[in-house]
Protein backbone atom coordinates (compact mmCIF):
# COMPACT_ATOMS: atom_id res chain seq x y z
CA UNK A 1 0.00 0.00 0.00
CA UNK A 2 2.83 2.41 0.75
CA UNK A 3 4.26 1.85 -2.73
CA UNK A 4 0.96 3.02 -4.22
CA UNK A 5 1.12 6.17 -2.09
CA UNK A 6 4.71 6.66 -3.21
CA UNK A 7 3.78 6.43 -6.88
CA UNK A 8 0.89 8.81 -6.23
CA UNK A 9 3.25 11.34 -4.63
CA UNK A 10 5.64 11.06 -7.56
CA UNK A 11 2.81 11.58 -10.06
CA UNK A 12 1.58 14.53 -8.01
CA UNK A 13 5.07 16.02 -8.06
CA UNK A 14 5.27 15.69 -11.84
CA UNK A 15 1.80 17.24 -12.27
CA UNK A 16 2.69 20.10 -9.93
CA UNK A 17 5.91 20.75 -11.83
CA UNK A 18 3.97 20.83 -15.11
CA UNK A 19 1.30 23.14 -13.66
CA UNK A 20 3.92 25.55 -12.35
CA UNK A 21 5.66 25.56 -15.74
CA UNK A 22 2.41 26.33 -17.55
CA UNK A 23 1.64 29.10 -15.05
CA UNK A 24 5.08 30.61 -15.59
CA UNK A 25 4.61 30.54 -19.37
CA UNK A 26 1.17 32.16 -19.15
CA UNK A 27 2.42 34.90 -16.80
CA UNK A 28 5.19 35.76 -19.26
CA UNK A 29 2.65 35.83 -22.12
CA UNK A 30 0.35 38.08 -20.06
CA UNK A 31 3.21 40.46 -19.27
CA UNK A 32 4.12 40.64 -22.96
CA UNK A 33 0.49 41.24 -23.89
CA UNK A 34 0.31 44.15 -21.46
CA UNK A 35 2.91 45.96 -23.56
CA UNK A 36 0.76 45.91 -26.70
CA UNK A 37 -2.70 46.60 -25.16
CA UNK A 38 -4.65 43.77 -26.82
CA UNK A 39 -8.43 43.68 -27.15
CA UNK A 40 -9.69 42.70 -23.66
CA UNK A 41 -12.67 40.90 -25.22
CA UNK A 42 -10.47 38.59 -27.30
CA UNK A 43 -11.16 35.02 -26.05
CA UNK A 44 -7.46 34.12 -25.92
CA UNK A 45 -6.60 37.24 -23.93
CA UNK A 46 -9.51 36.58 -21.57
CA UNK A 47 -8.41 32.96 -21.06
CA UNK A 48 -4.84 34.01 -20.27
CA UNK A 49 -6.08 36.69 -17.88
CA UNK A 50 -8.42 34.28 -16.10
CA UNK A 51 -5.72 31.61 -15.84
CA UNK A 52 -3.05 33.94 -14.44
CA UNK A 53 -5.19 36.05 -12.12
CA UNK A 54 -5.03 33.60 -9.17
CA UNK A 55 -1.22 33.68 -9.32
CA UNK A 56 -0.94 37.46 -9.69
CA UNK A 57 -3.66 38.56 -7.26
CA UNK A 58 -1.64 38.06 -4.03
CA UNK A 59 1.21 40.16 -5.45
CA UNK A 60 -1.08 42.90 -6.80
CA UNK A 61 -1.64 44.10 -3.22
CA UNK A 62 2.06 44.81 -2.77
CA UNK A 63 3.61 48.11 -3.88
CA UNK A 64 5.41 46.65 -6.90
CA UNK A 65 5.00 49.55 -9.35
CA UNK A 66 8.06 51.76 -9.85
CA UNK A 67 8.39 54.37 -12.53
CA UNK A 68 5.22 53.21 -14.25
CA UNK A 69 6.48 49.63 -14.54
CA UNK A 70 4.52 46.88 -12.79
CA UNK A 71 6.83 44.24 -11.32
CA UNK A 72 3.96 42.02 -10.15
CA UNK A 73 4.58 39.35 -12.83
CA UNK A 74 8.27 39.19 -11.91
CA UNK A 75 7.42 38.70 -8.23
CA UNK A 76 4.94 35.97 -9.15
CA UNK A 77 7.54 34.26 -11.36
CA UNK A 78 10.13 34.36 -8.57
CA UNK A 79 7.61 32.81 -6.17
CA UNK A 80 6.70 30.11 -8.69
CA UNK A 81 10.37 29.30 -9.33
CA UNK A 82 10.87 29.00 -5.56
CA UNK A 83 7.84 26.70 -5.23
CA UNK A 84 9.00 24.64 -8.21
CA UNK A 85 12.43 24.16 -6.69
CA UNK A 86 10.96 23.22 -3.31
CA UNK A 87 7.73 21.24 -3.62
CA UNK A 88 8.18 18.77 -6.52
CA UNK A 89 11.61 17.54 -5.35
CA UNK A 90 10.24 17.14 -1.83
CA UNK A 91 7.26 15.12 -3.07
CA UNK A 92 9.53 13.02 -5.31
CA UNK A 93 11.81 12.27 -2.37
CA UNK A 94 8.89 11.29 -0.13
CA UNK A 95 7.48 9.11 -2.88
CA UNK A 96 10.82 7.37 -3.40
CA UNK A 97 11.10 6.71 0.34
CA UNK A 98 7.65 5.12 0.35
CA UNK A 99 8.42 3.01 -2.72
CA UNK A 100 11.94 1.85 -1.90
CA UNK A 101 11.82 2.03 1.87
Amino acid sequence: MSAVAGYFLQALAQALHLLIGVAQFLIVIRALLSWVSPDPFNPIVRAITMATEPFLRPFARLPLVWGGIDFTPIAALVALVFLDSLLPPLLLRWGAQLIYG
